[in-house]
């Protein structure tokens, strides 16, 4: 089927300019491998980004893909085998560079903010793979982020919502130890103690608790942790994302997606309309 008007979340030419080389070295890659003898003729690349971004910005389930896409099943082999060979995270890193040079910044961050948001789960999720934030009082999965100053995504893990803040933050700190070795600061709130702060001095960084005023009341921006929770915001754009319907590394690369989708546009000065613009 011919289609004849763009979705609002296809690539535009200056998006898939940002994104192009990464995937195209991927293919390349693969057949310096001998991995896509006898398979059949190639699908494009960008065709394929756009209906994986098409999930992730509508939150159809990937079986609903409309027709003028490659087959579902094939649309999710690409993003099955992205996601497990890092492609996401590729996708990731350079833009965020792009982004911190083009802002005033230097390309490595040198700082960072932590925080964790429970969702619920759709029904197609095992009952083992989720838990309770007794806290919160939400039965799902719990997503810990780490962003930097800008609010850009440095490090994600899925979990129960369960798990303990401190667990996350922990598994945090040590992959933005490895992926970005210059961090050697970082904010978190009260649900970040003792064993964070120790595990970050292990690695080189400094944990700040950032309190709110317990004399305040109603809603007040909390200084630093305001950027992580904006990035959460920016996330909900996303409808994939409203709850946790994936596997837990496919959680990961959801929010990858998201993030790349909200990165290139803000390369590209670009944006799509949402209800407060109509």
């Amino acid at each position: 089927m011919t289609r004849q008007r763009p979705y609002p979340s296809d690539l535009s030419d200056a998006r898939w300019e940002l994104i192009g080389p990464t995937l195209t070295a991927w293919r390349a890659q693969r057949r310096c491998k001998g991995l896509d003898i006898g398979r059949p003729p190639e699908h494009d690349l960008r065709r394929i980004m756009d209906a994986i971004l098409y999930v992730d910005r509508t939150g159809i389930p990937w079986r609903y893909l409309p027709h003028d896409f490659a087959p579902w099943e094939t649309v999710y082999g690409y993003f099955a085998a992205w996601q497990k060979e890092g492609v996401f995270d590729q996708l990731n890193g350079l833009p965020r560079r792009l982004v911190r040079e083009a802002e005033g910044h230097s390309a490595e961050p040198s700082a960072c903010v932590l925080d964790a948001q429970s969702v619920k789960t759709s029904a197609n999720v095992l009952a083992a793979d989720q838990g309770i934030d007794a806290g919160k009082k939400i039965a799902g999965r719990k997503r810990h982020l780490g962003v930097d100053a800008l609010g850009l995504l440095l490090a994600v893990w899925v979990s129960a919502a369960s798990v303990s803040d401190n667990a996350g933050g922990i598994h945090l700190l040590s992959q933005i130890a490895s992926t970005s070795p210059h961090v050697t600061k970082a904010w978190a709130d009260t649900g970040y103690r003792t064993k964070v702060i120790d595990h970050g001095a292990r690695l080189g960084i400094d944990v700040e608790v950032v309190q709110r005023d317990p004399g305040t009341k109603g809603f007040k921006v909390i200084p630093r942790r305001w950027v992580v929770e904006r990035t959460f915001g920016w996330l909900m754009h996303h409808r994939r994302l409203a709850r946790d319907y994936e596997t837990h590394a496919q959680s990961e690369a959801m929010i990858h997606i998201a993030m790349i989708d909200l990165i290139s546009r803000r390369l590209t000065s670009e944006s799509t309309q949402n209800w407060r613009d109509t």
